[in-house]
C-alpha cells in the first residue's frame, strides 16, 4: 500500500532542495536508485535515444554502503523516518529498518528490497513512538541477506541500544577475533555487531561513555544514530569520512541524517554537521555535545560529491550540485575538444555534463555527429566501452569520454564497495591505454591538481585515497572485497570460511598520510 500521511509531503520523484542554486527552482530527480539502473537506448534514426532501465551500466559503479536517519521528539517519528529513508534510497538498495521506542521498548520492522518494499501502513502501526532511527543498505550478493538489515538492536544488563551505521571498520577483523575469544557471540557478519559487542562489553556505567569506549577502540569510516529507552545518540568518525547532518522540524524534534535531502523531504531545517569526532546526545534535557577524542585534520569523502550524493544535497557544508557543475567546467576547460552536442551518462553524470556544455558553449541535447560524453567516473572500463559502442552505432562519428573526477587507482575501505586495486582499470593502464579499450576518440579525465585548486581552502579535508593511494587511516586488515562477493550478507559460519569471497590488497599501494 502506499503511504501518503496527511500531515506529511508524499514522496515524489520530482523535488526541490532549497539550497541547491540562488533562485532555489533547481527540479531533482529522487532518487536514482529507485528508478532501478539504468542504460542508454538508441535509435535507428541515428540519434541518442532515451534513458531506460537497464541492469549492466550501475553494476560498474563504486557503491555506497548504506544511509543513517535518527529522530526525536516527533509523534510521528517512524512515518518521519519512512520519507527520509526514501530520500536516502540511493544510498542502498537491498534492505530497510526502522527501530522506534514505545513506553521505553525497542521495536524493530527489517526487509528486504527498497524502503516502498519493506514498510507499509499497516507496518508503520506497528512502530509507535516519537524517538526513532532508520537504515538503508547496499550489500552484495549472498544468502541470510536479512541477518545483516539494520538497525541492529541488542539488549544487555543495564538496557537495549539499537544502532544504524554508514561506514566501514578497517580493524574489524582484529576486534572480532578478540571479542570472541573473550566469548562474544556474533549473529552477522557485519562490523556494526562489533560496535555492539564493544559497548556491552565496556566497563564504563553511562550509556554515553560506553559508546566514547567503544569508539576509542573501533577504526575507520562511521557515522553512527544510536537509540536507547529515552536517547538518541549520533556519532562521526574524528577524520569525518562519510557525512551526517543535523537538522529540526517545526515543532522542535530534531532529525540526524546522512544527507540534507533527507531533511528537505520530512520539511526539517538543516542547522549543521556532526563534526568529525563529535558525539552529540539528544534527550528530554536537550542537546549535549561531546568531543570524542582529539581529532586530526578532516578527510571527507571526496566521491560523495563526484557520485554518491544526491545533487540536490549539501555535504560537507558544500552544494553537490555546484561541485559537480564545477568539475564539468574545469573539463572543458583542460580538456576541450569540437564537437557538436554534450550528452551526460545519467544521472551523476548530468549536472557535470550541464557544466561542460555551458563552459563550451555547446548545446546539451541528444546527439549527432561528434559527441562529448561526461561521465562520473570510470571503474572498471567495462560500461564506457559500452557507451561509446552504442553511440557509434546509432551514428555518432566521434565520441569523446569526459570523466568528472580523477583517474581511480586503489581501493577505498571506508565504506564504499570498491573493487579490488588489480580490477581498477586506471591502475593498470594509461590514460592512452583506457581510451583504446573503451574504443572513444579521445577521453580526458578531471586533473587532480586542478579538482584540489577548485575545492580552495577545503582541499585538505577531503580524502583522496582512491585517487592518490594514499590513506589517512592505515587498512591494517588488507583485504577488499570482489565485486558481487558475498562477505557482508549474514553467511553463516566463521570469518576463515567465507575467506574465499576476499582479495588481498597490494601492500606495495598502501601509502599512510598525505593526500
Amino acid at each position: 500500500m502506499a503511504l501518503a500521511p496527511a500531515s506529511l509531503p508524499k514522496p515524489s520523484l520530482l523535488h526541490t532542495h532549497p539550497f541547491a542554486n540562488s533562485n532555489n527552482s533547481l527540479p531533482i530527480v529522487l532518487p536514482r536508485a529507485a528508478l532501478k539502473p539504468w542504460s542508454l537506448v538508441v535509435s535507428s534514426k541515428k540519434r541518442i535515444g532515451d534513458v531506460v532501465v537497464s541492469e549492466w551500466m550501475e553494476d560498474e559503479k563504486p557503491r555506497e554502503e548504506c544511509g543513517v536517519v535518527g529522530i526525536y521528539g516527533d509523534p510521528e517519528a517512524s512515518r518521519l523516518c519512512y520519507l527520509a529513508l526514501h530520500a536516502l534510497q540511493h544510498r542502498g538498495q537491498e534492505g530497510a529498518g526502522i527501530v522506534t521506542v514505545h513506553n521505553n521498548v525497542l521495536q524493530s520492522i527489517t526487509g528486504v528490497g527498497l524502503v516502498s518494499d519493506v514498510f507499509s501502513e499497516s507496518k508503520l502501526d506497528q512502530l509507535p513512538g516519537s524517538l526513532a532511527i532508520g537504515h538503508v543498505r547496499y550489500s552484495t550478493a549472498g544468502q541470510s541477506m536479512l541477518k545483516n538489515v539494520q538497525p541492529f538492536v541488542a539488549g544487555y544488563r543495564f538496557g537495549s541500544v539499537g544502532v544504524a551505521h554508514n561506514g566501514n571498520l578497517v580493524n574489524y577483523r582484529t576486534l572480532r577475533s578478540h571479542l570472541e575469544e573473550s566469548g562474544s557471540i556474533f549473529n552477522t557478519t557485519s562490523d556494526t555487531e562489533v560496535v555492539l559487542h564493544l559497548i556491552a562489553t565496556s566497563k564504563h556505567r553511562p550509556f554515553i561513555l560506553r559508546i566514547v569506549d567503544a569508539c576509542e577502540k573501533i577504526q575507520g569510516a562511521y557515522s553512527i544514530v544510536f537509540v536507547t529507552e529515552d536517547k538518541l545518540v549520533a556519532v562521526r568518525d574524528p577524520f569525518g569520512f562519510r557525512p551526517l547532518v543535523m537538522g529540526r522540524r517545526s515543532n522542535g524534534a530534531v532529525v540526524f541524517a546522512s544527507e540534507t535531502c533527507a531533511l528537505d523531504l520530512i520539511e526539517a531545517t538543516y542547522e549543521r554537521e556532526v563534526f568529525p569526532g563529535e558525539v552529540l546526545v539528544v534527550d528530554k534535557n536537550g542537546i549535549q555535545s561531546l568531543c570524542l577524542m582529539t581529532h586530526p585534520q578532516p578527510k571527507q569523502c571526496i566521491f560523495e560529491h563526484i557520485y554518491f550524493a544526491l545533487p540536490n544535497s549539501v555535504v560537507f557544508g558544500r552544494s553537490v550540485y555546484e561541485s559537480r557543475r564545477q568539475f564539468g567546467e574545469i573539463l572543458a576547460t583542460e580538456s576541450p575538444v569540437d564537437c557538436d552536442v554534450v550528452i551526460a551518462v545519467p544521472d551523476s553524470g548530468v549536472v557535470a555534463a550541464l557544466g561542460y556544455a555551458a563552459k563550451a558553449g555547446v548545446p546539451f541535447q541528444q546527439g549527432l555527429i561528434r559527441v562529448v560524453v561526461v561521465d562520473d567516473s570510470i571503474v572498471r572500463g567495462t560500461t564506457s566501452s559500452k557507451i561509446v559502442r552504442l553511440l557509434k552505432e546509432a551514428g555518432a562519428k566521434e565520441v569523446h569520454m569526459r570523466i568528472a573526477s580523477p583517474p581511480i587507482i586503489g581501493s577505498c575501505y571506508y565504506g564504499v564497495d570498491t573493487p579490488s586495486s588489480e580490477e581498477l582499470i586506471s591502475n593498470r593502464m594509461s590514460v592512452e591505454e583506457i581510451r583504446d579499450f573503451i574504443g572513444s576518440d579521445s577521453l580526458a579525465f578531471l586533473p587532480f591538481d586542478s579538482l584540489k585548486r577548485l575545492l580552495g581552502n577545503e582541499s585538505p579535508n577531503f580524502c583522496y585515497a582512491c585517487f592518490s593511494g594514499n590513506y589517512p587511516v592505515e587498512p591494517r586488515e588488507l583485504k577488499v572485497k570482489r565485486v558481487g562477493d558475498f562477505v557482508d550478507d549474514g553467511l553463516n559460519g566463521s570469518l576463515e570460511s567465507i575467506d574465499g569471497g576476499w582479495v588481498q590488497a597490494n601492500r606495495n599501494q598502501i601509502k599512510v598520510g598525505g593526500s
